[in-house]
């Protein structure tokens, strides 16, 4: 039966060429867009599931509340990883990690860089699974100045020798590391990626007792079928014992009197698995995704395929008329309506599934692009996981019965009186078809009118953030970082930089409102009351750097080197001032306190005003910022003024290679 199903289903696409192709061609956008879309929301739902632990592993992050000022922190205080195992026995382990930048790593004298490096516990790879293709996992990192690397850094060091226990060294630094273990790679889906993993053990900071300072990623282990909101519930008795004697001996306030006041400290845990779409946190590992946007594009997904399937049933019964004979024979010489639907089911699933297989066609072809817009690799192996076939043919049977079942009872419900004498067309059955088909074609539209909105919404939200007026000037401000790189010839490349007249501004900082910046968290009270912190962020910078960046002065003056005074005054965004409770002509000349752990206090003298100015994204509220005068070896800020910045740029990069760093030359 099923055989004469299908050469009936041949002969009639045969015969109607053009509807089959535009059926087939329809069905294969539909179900290529809705699986490339699917790739996505996949791989973002699959990030660091890959871990055997994946569902026993939380992470610490810290999180605050300082006169409403809300902090969020993804990394906490050295000793949070061994105190937690030592006081609770559900934490089964903790591990650390610390990001240690893109050292410049040296083998044989020969630099290497732009290779992402991490230090971290001995038992990290015991905690996440990433096997190691050389070396033991629990034993690699045991020894002080060890490392593992991935297998391309060892590839890019070593060539085609065995990497164990070759010995590099880290430019700027006195140690050497030996190498004892290497790894293929972190997978994609992960929440960090580095290439080198240096042993934190002798790392002087991961011995620190402070409970004062952060920088530290922690992960605990906990038992399986374990509630983390209970261990949760806990974490306040440990700040309470081990961070409030030191915040009393550092600022002169316990945690408690630090609390009554209204504000907060605490730490918090985070499954594994949230981290990369239900995550808020300042100095993550790596941007984060977004639960919302992955039910957004899994409904879009669904429309494009209910599209392309109500496409295919409207084709289908407006071609009904030319098939209704052939339904009224074939019931005059005994089929039964069961065999008609199941005949027309077959025309439709074999639509779908020869769509299917021009729709992944079209998946592999477009994936190169599509991965180039998302900033991802996905990659659509058929044979890398064993329900994937399954699913796809799954999902192809799906979408024939979907697309054809109304076509199918519709015309198998013919009477054959009716169709063969010509009445088919006045019947009810031809009329609610009308009507339903109407219908479908105003739900056709409506849904993809709403898409059209959609997209013109999106559209014209990135037309505003291109065009949105940010309080700096970003035109003609050209930025090189990495002047360290110059070691002694540092100050030559500076007098090159202020003797040229296409330079009108020149400020040295690494703080920046776009782009890679430092951060740097700043707590100050005002004299009167140095109970009441505000936090604040911190900009080290220099007297060029507002005339650089084009920020307006709202009120005070600029730092100047004529004022000696200049070392202990701070300049003040209007989001600070009104933190503090002041009018701007208050704020000018008033002394606020700085209560350093270990340095003790410090008194600033407000002598500026700046506008605000965007330096987090556009959808963040401008938050309270103070800049201090500390200029920094960080980066070069320049305003140029020539017409010919490709020109300059060459003269400023042939400069920097006459000097033969280490680093290239970047801007």
């Amino acid at each position: 039966m099923l055989k004469n199903h299908l050469k009936i289903s041949i002969r009639h696409f045969r015969q109607h060429k053009r509807i089959f192709a535009i059926n087939t061609l329809g069905l294969a956008l539909g179900i290529a867009t809705c699986l490339l879309i699917l790739l996505y929301i996949h791989f973002e739902w699959s990030y660091d599931r890959y871990n055997e632990k994946a569902e026993r592993i939380v992470r610490v992050y810290f999180t605050g509340n300082v006169k409403g000022q809300r902090m969020l922190e993804a990394n906490v205080m050295p000793p949070v990883a061994q105190t937690l195992k030592a006081e609770f026995p559900e934490v089964a382990a903790a591990t650390r990690l610390r990001v240690a930048g893109a050292p410049v790593v040296i083998y044989e004298n020969k630099p290497f860089r732009n290779l992402e490096a991490a230090y971290v516990d001995p038992n990290f790879f015991e905690v996440f699974t990433i096997p190691l293709l050389r070396g033991n996992a629990g034993a690699a990192l045991q020894e002080p100045n060890t490392v593992i690397l991935s297998k391309a850094a060892a590839q890019s060091y070593f060539g085609s020798a065995d990497p164990i226990d070759k010995v590099i060294s880290i430019k700027g630094s006195a140690q050497s590391y030996k190498v004892t273990g290497v790894i293929d790679k972190v997978p994609d889906n992960s929440h960090f990626h580095f290439d080198l993993f240096f042993a934190m053990t002798g790392l002087e900071e991961a011995q620190a007792p402070s409970w004062m300072q952060s920088e530290f990623y922690t992960y605990l282990v906990l038992p399986e079928g374990y509630d983390y909101k209970v261990l949760e519930a806990k974490l306040p008795s440990v700040l309470d014992k081990y961070m409030s004697p030191q915040m009393e001996q550092g600022m002169g306030m316990s945690l408690a009197a630090f609390r009554e006041q209204g504000n907060d400290v605490g730490l918090l845990l985070q499954p594994l698995t949230d981290i990369h779409l239900r995550s808020d946190f300042q100095f993550d590992l790596s941007p984060h995704g977004d639960l919302r946007y992955l039910y957004i594009f899994g409904a879009i997904a669904l429309f494009m395929l209910l599209i392309a399937c109500i496409n295919f049933m409207n084709l289908s019964t407006a071609g009904a008329m030319r098939r209704a004979r052939e339904v009224g024979i074939r019931k005059v010489m005994g089929s039964a309506r069961i065999e008609l639907v199941r005949q027309f089911l077959t025309e439709s699933t074999l639509v779908a599934f020869l769509s299917l297989l021009l729709g992944l066609a079209l998946v592999y072809s477009a994936l190169p692009w599509f991965n180039q817009i998302t900033g991802k690799n996905l990659v659509f192996d058929l044979g890398s996981k064993a329900w994937i076939l399954p699913a796809l043919l799954g999902f192809g049977l799906l979408t024939g019965v979907l697309a054809g079942s109304y076509p199918a009872f519709f015309m198998s419900a013919f009477k054959p009186k009716d169709v063969l004498k010509g009445k088919g067309t006045s019947g009810g059955s031809f009329q609610s078809s009308n009507q339903l088909r109407s219908g479908l074609v105003v739900f056709q539209f409506f849904l993809s009118i709403t898409l059209m909105i959609c997209t013109s919404v999106v559209y014209r939200q990135l037309q505003y953030i291109q065009s949105a007026k940010l309080g700096y000037d970003q035109n003609s401000v050209l930025v090189v970082p990495n002047l360290w790189a110059l070691g002694k010839q540092e100050p030559a490349f500076r007098q090159t930089l202020e003797q040229d007249p296409r330079i009108e501004h020149l400020s040295y900082s690494g703080y920046l409102p776009a782009g890679p910046s430092y951060n740097n968290n700043f707590f100050l009270s005002n004299s009167d009351n140095t109970a009441e912190m505000v936090k604040t962020l911190r900009y080290d910078v220099d007297e060029q750097y507002i005339s650089a960046l084009g920020i307006k002065m709202a009120g005070g003056r600029n730092f100047s080197r004529d004022y000696g005074t200049d070392s202990t005054a701070i300049i003040l965004n209007e989001a600070a001032v009104k933190a503090f409770g002041w009018e701007a002509e208050q704020a000018l000349g008033q002394p606020l306190v700085h209560n350093d752990p270990e340095n003790g206090p410090t008194t600033y003298r407000v002598i500026g005003i700046v506008q605000d100015f965007h330096f987090k994204p556009l959808h963040e509220r401008i938050s309270p910022l103070v800049m201090v005068y500390q200029p920094s070896r960080a980066a070069a800020i320049m305003k140029v003024n020539t017409p010919d910045v490709s020109g300059l740029l060459t003269d400023l990069r042939r400069t920097w290679e006459s000097y033969q760093p280490d680093e290239p030359f970047e801007h």
